[in-house]
């Protein structure tokens, strides 16, 4: 894996105690699948990831970009790549039957667009690097479906709907822990794409990673737009990359709809208690 910063593993099902089965990939994150004898599924490294932009093919011809052209543009500076720091908001099912589940990485609420000290909504860094190269590159294939996920596993069908229920319970006590630590870098490790650390490590290494296909890292892209963010320069260039949104059914810009910022007295701290299976299954009191 290329982070650290999240354990994935809590929010998997590796004993198959609520889901009955899924597709042959089996988990796609914290560490993937090994093989037999622990694991009768085709045996992978994880190759979950948050999808930004996808480019769809290398070929101008039929559609693409070259190779050539994205380094370039992204080692030019064209492209700001702040220090990536992320903090996954719900684990969902997608509207396929049976469905894939993700991870998401909403903006939970939006940016104040008038006090330039407040701070940003988790997760900003990724629609505003989004917005950036669907503004740079209009290839007819370059799309991103359903941004800002990360696909953990796919056709997942559960042992029941009690047994789904007391799984997603699991991973809100999860999703909860995580909020209250906060948002945090992705390469933690300044690893190369290899896994191996960086040659030239800076202070910031949480960047863009070039994918050949998922399984296929070929290019590391590190932060090139540092914090702090809370200067009226750099918070003025942020806020105009939020103001709109790539509507990907319609294929155009419209304006971003962000949800209210939630106000509260307090945070409630694992209100689930026990076991989830225990508790919706009938086992709990």
């Amino acid at each position: 894996t290329h982070q650290t910063a999240f354990d994935l593993n809590n929010v998997i099902d590796r004993e198959y105690e609520y889901l009955a089965s899924t597709n042959d990939d089996g988990w796609l994150v914290g560490g993937g699948e090994p093989g037999p004898p622990k694991s009768y599924k085709l045996a992978a490294k994880d190759s979950a990831h948050v999808e930004i932009m996808r480019i769809g093919t290398y070929k101008p011809e039929w559609g693409g970009i070259s190779e050539k052209e994205i380094v370039e543009v992204l080692m030019s500076g064209k492209i700001l790549i702040p220090q990536i720091e992320i903090l996954p908001t719900a684990v969902v099912a997608n509207p396929d039957t049976p469905p894939e589940l993700e991870i998401r990485f909403d903006m939970p609420y939006g940016p104040d667009f008038e006090d330039m000290k407040a701070v940003l909504p988790p997760n900003w860094q990724l629609r505003f690097i989004h917005n950036q190269l669907f503004k740079h590159f209009y290839n007819p294939s370059r799309f991103c479906p359903g941004a800002f996920h990360s696909t953990i596993v796919r056709k997942a069908e559960f042992r029941s709907e009690k047994h789904r229920d007391a799984y997603f319970a699991m991973c809100e006590a999860v999703i909860k822990k995580w909020r209250i630590s906060g948002p945090k870098a992705l390469n933690d490790g300044a690893w190369d794409v290899d896994g191996k650390p960086l040659a030239k490590p800076g202070a910031y290494n949480s960047g863009l990673w070039l994918f050949q296909d998922r399984t296929k890292i070929t290019h590391f892209f590190p932060p090139n737009f540092l914090p702090p963010y809370d200067t009226k320069e750099k918070r003025e260039i942020i806020l105009s990359f939020l103001t709109e949104e790539w509507d990907e059914k319609k294929l155009e810009w419209v304006r971003a709809e962000y949800p209210e910022k939630e106000k509260s007295a307090g945070t409630k701290f694992m209100e689930f208690c026990g076991n989830p299976i225990e508790t919706l299954l009938g086992g709990g009191k």
